[in-house]
């Protein structure tokens, strides 16, 4: 992309990107480049990163290893739902991702936790994705049993409206009650231990990123998005951030 073109993106995202500064968000372009232009420009097909690259940055830079999760996510980020993450979806589904106000969090967590999409988690969802989420104790002879009845232990303290299943209204209740349900049906915003780093460098070393899955920007660009992860057991084992919380 050239000069004049990447000015008049960047100009365009900033104006609509709450929590990106017009420098991040020119970061964030170039590195979104950087990951998908070589292959998808040379197959002539729309550039964007496509659900299995976009799991691939989940998975390394962020830890995340529920399939089921990870699946949401993208289609999370996939605002009309083509297949691929463009340019724009990327910047701005990376702005409630890692710099989110409460508010945006919880409608972008109930969307993933809503798995049909009727505006509702049912019964049957919060045990699909609690049974991703929790692992597998080798005493237990029914390990259904156990998630189901931490289903209902769940809808008896989320459920305010007691019809069964939780609207939005009955999550953001709770979670405003108690901040660590959020996740609680399982791992969908970075890690606490993720920090999202903005560094400035005038070296003309051609500087790579250390972190895994995210090419570093060149240096002549004067900066770079650095997204850094302490390694975590969370990258041998999945984890519900609310489960003891219920």
């Amino acid at each position: 992309m050239n000069r004049k073109k990447l000015q008049k993106l960047t100009d365009s995202l900033t104006k609509n990107c709450k929590h990106f500064s017009k420098f991040e968000v020119k970061c964030l372009i170039n590195l979104f480049y950087n990951l998908v232009g070589e292959v998808t420009e040379r197959q002539g097909v729309i550039i964007g990163l496509d659900r299995n690259a976009f799991r691939n940055i989940l998975h390394m830079t962020f830890g995340m290893t529920d399939d089921m999760i990870m699946d949401r996510v993208f289609r999370g980020f996939d605002k009309d739902n083509d297949g691929c993450i463009s340019v724009t979806e990327w910047v701005y589904g990376l702005s409630v991702f890692l710099r989110g106000t409460l508010e945006e969090k919880m409608k972008y967590c109930f969307e993933v936790f809503d798995l049909n999409g009727d505006s509702f988690i049912s019964k049957e969802e919060m045990f699909h994705m609690l049974k991703n989420s929790l692992l597998k104790q080798p005493s237990e002879e029914d390990p259904d049993e156990g998630i189901k009845d931490l289903v209902e232990i769940t809808l008896k303290k989320m459920d305010h409206d007691h019809d069964g299943k939780l609207s939005f209204a009955d999550y953001e209740q709770a979670v405003r009650e108690e901040t660590l349900l959020l996740e609680a049906f399982g791992p969908c915003l970075p890690d606490p231990k993720v920090t999202a780093c903005v560094h400035r460098t005038e070296t003309k070393t051609p500087y790579r990123s250390s972190s895994p899955g995210l090419p570093g920007l060149a240096s002549d660009q004067m900066s770079h998005i650095h997204l850094q992860r302490t390694p975590s057991k969370r990258e041998r084992q999945p984890r519900n951030r609310a489960g003891p919380y219920l």
